[in-house]
């Protein structure tokens, strides 16, 4: 099972923030709100948030990646250990590629874990998708999927990139990576979050349009929606929580697929926070509920996962 924050728990801290009543800051803000806007949400070439309350990231760096090892002792796949540069770190990864018998490019996807998940806790998805006949990558995230959201709040103020929009930086980049292998259809990669790591495949998908689609499984957005703003004392925070909450990139989505797979009695991501997230996303789109406690993917979720990903690359 897939270690996580629940959404509840998240979304309770953000609500916290944004009701803190410390005057000081909040007129700290008011005298300086024009010039510090203008540092946060525009970035130049590296990110900024949209007028919309939307992350962007007009520009990604050139690609640097190298490979550490590779084990091709099984005859159905091979597994290269690579790291990649990302944004102020080196990415660690594994590369999943199928064998196969023709010439013909292969579809791929960004595999991303869990909070407290490791790339190798989740490589027998890996597996699974090569059985299926795409590679794959899987990165370990930062601070292994963890948020501390305090943390990212005050990076947000002070106009620091937040340890999440790394996140997705990470995935973006991870994107690149397949699109120059020479066994992978560049034009044909996708997003899989699973948990925690849900949050950042829908928003990386929402960010990149040519990435072709993404599967969220066991996971969830946070509803930002329902917060009313004139009740929110701390506008920044509101804006950053905004930025994050993957329910206000859905409609950035379509015409892509959005696929969504969840245990109905999923013990960490309410199934009811799923449905929401899920009734907000645009056409076309997939919903599959399974019969289970389990958190993260189950082998009842095989066939459905293999129908999304035939959605997506059709």
């Amino acid at each position: 099972m897939a270690k996580n924050r629940s959404k509840n728990k998240d979304t309770l801290k953000m609500k916290r923030i944004l009701k803190n009543n410390n005057l000081v800051l909040v007129i700290g803000i008011l005298l300086i709100l024009s010039g510090l806007y203008g540092i946060m949400f525009n970035q130049g070439d590296t990110w900024s948030v949209t007028e919309d309350g939307l992350l962007s990231y007009p520009e990604r760096d050139d690609i640097q990646y190298s490979v550490i090892d590779v084990d091709d002792s099984n005859s159905n796949y091979t597994v290269s250990t690579i790291e990649y540069r990302g944004r102020s770190r080196t990415v660690p990864s594994l590369l999943t590629i199928p064998r196969t018998t023709t010439d013909s490019q292969i579809p791929a996807i960004v595999v991303l874990p869990g909070a407290g998940v490791t790339k190798e806790d989740e490589h027998g998805l890996s597996v699974i998708l090569a059985d299926m006949g795409y590679a794959s990558i899987i990165i370990d995230q930062r601070d292994l999927g963890a948020i501390d959201l305090e943390s990212d709040v005050e990076m947000f103020k002070t106009g620091v990139e937040p340890t999440q929009y790394l996140m997705i930086y990470d995935a973006l980049k991870a994107s690149d990576v397949l699109g120059v292998q020479p066994e992978i259809d560049a034009s044909k990669i996708a997003m899989l979050g699973s948990s925690n790591g849900g949050r950042p495949a829908i928003i990386a998908t929402a960010i990149d349009d040519s990435i072709s689609g993404v599967v969220a499984i066991s996971t969830s957005g946070y509803d930002s929606s329902a917060i009313d703003p004139a009740q929110v004392k701390d506008k920044l925070a509101y804006e950053f929580f905004r930025s994050i909450d993957p329910d206000n990139y859905l409609a950035e989505i379509s015409p892509r697929p959005f696929v969504m797979l969840n245990s109905i009695n999923d013990s960490i991501i309410p199934y009811d926070a799923a449905q929401i997230t899920f009734e907000k996303a645009e056409d076309p789109k997939s919903f599959t509920a399974i019969d289970s406690t389990t958190h993260g993917y189950t082998g009842l979720m095989h066939s459905h996962l293999e129908e999304g990903l035939e959605l997506i690359f059709e």
